[in-house]
């Protein structure tokens, strides 16, 4: 395993990592849940994710059973939660700094330990100031309740406003953000946080390196039976694969497969080596519901150097969506 630093912060966090979001507490079991995070384990992961809306706080419940069995020792892992989505009232919802903080508390009870090492803010909210967020994120981090905080899918505006407030008040700022990178979906962590890296040492934990299965090929033939395409609450994501936009994804896909065979990997390894290859991410969450599908992603590391400059050119051309970068901006 190759571990990278959290950014400005002297963690190191694996490469590849595991979260839980669609499979624990849908559809896996404690015993499936606990054979998949020990195969992690043993290969050197030392990150494991989750959040809060995760199968409404079941994952977090599962994932915290199979930490406390394993009986692995604390300072040997990181685990996560995310706050945004805790209930549907008020208090419930958001980035305001009750919800923040009986979101952390709760995390902490459903996962079974003292502290939390990385503390996401899900997604951005328009209805809470910046400010309030940074000093509650801040107190948690100075009880020691939370040892680094960051975002999640927040715009680098959003980020820098936080930065900002953060200098401005002697406040401990973000050092990470969780957002989604993959061959599709690109623009964020390879242009508009540029400035973000260079100027303030942002981590980036990312997720769905396989675009929500796009990539790994698994569509190329109809959508199989055990796909999470078919979990109850997911039919979005039926929706968008059968959408003209995810047909053309699909075709793409195995142009990129053909590439993937000729240098001896699969089209997942291809997609994750793929997203190992960017400097910026420091790691690379996997999710997986069999243990021969997770030992095929974690096998992803290895090939990260045959991406040379013709192959990348090569995966360039098939998907087409070189990130438009800041006009403004040098590195």
């Amino acid at each position: 395993m190759e571990y990278r630093r959290l950014g400005k912060a002297g963690l190191k966090l694996s490469a590849l990592s595991f979260g839980s979001w669609v499979t624990f507490g849908n559809q896996l079991d404690r015993a499936k849940a606990r054979d998949l995070m020990t195969i992690a384990y043993d290969a050197g992961v030392n990150f494991f994710d989750n959040a809060e809306i995760y199968a409404d706080g079941k994952s977090e419940e599962l994932m915290g059973d199979v930490l406390q069995a394993t009986g692995w020792g604390r300072d040997t892992y990181c685990v996560s939660s995310k706050v945004f989505w805790g209930g549907e009232k008020p208090t419930q919802l958001g980035l305001h700094k009750k919800h923040i903080t009986e979101a952390c508390h709760a995390a902490l009870r459903r996962l079974r330990t003292d502290y939390l090492d990385l503390y996401f803010c899900h997604r951005p909210d328009q209805n809470t100031p910046i400010e309030e967020t940074v000093w509650a994120m801040h107190t948690l981090v100075q009880q020691g309740k939370v040892l680094y905080w960051g975002t999640s899918e927040w715009s680098a505006r959003e980020i820098a406003e936080a930065y900002h407030i953060a200098r401005t008040h002697h406040l401990v700022g973000p050092t990470m953000e969780q957002p989604e990178y993959n061959l599709f979906n690109r623009q964020k962590v390879e242009a508009d946080y540029l400035p973000l890296y260079h100027d303030h040492g942002l981590g980036t934990t990312i997720w769905s390196p396989l675009a929500s299965g796009f990539l790994s090929g698994k569509y190329s033939k109809g959508i199989p039976a055990d796909s999470r395409v078919n979990v109850p609450g997911y039919e979005w994501l039926k929706a968008k694969l059968e959408s003209p936009l995810g047909r053309e994804k699909v075709a793409k896909a195995e142009k990129l497969a053909g590439i993937a065979r000729e240098l001896d990997m699969t089209p997942s390894q291809l997609a994750i080596a793929w997203c190992l290859h960017n400097p910026h991410v420091s790691t690379v969450i996997l999710g997986a519901t069999k243990t021969e599908q997770l030992r095929e992603n974690l096998g992803a590391l290895p090939h990260v150097k045959k991406l040379s400059g013709e192959v990348l050119a090569r995966i360039e051309g098939i998907v087409g969506n070189t990130p438009e970068q800041p006009t403004d901006y040098t590195e």
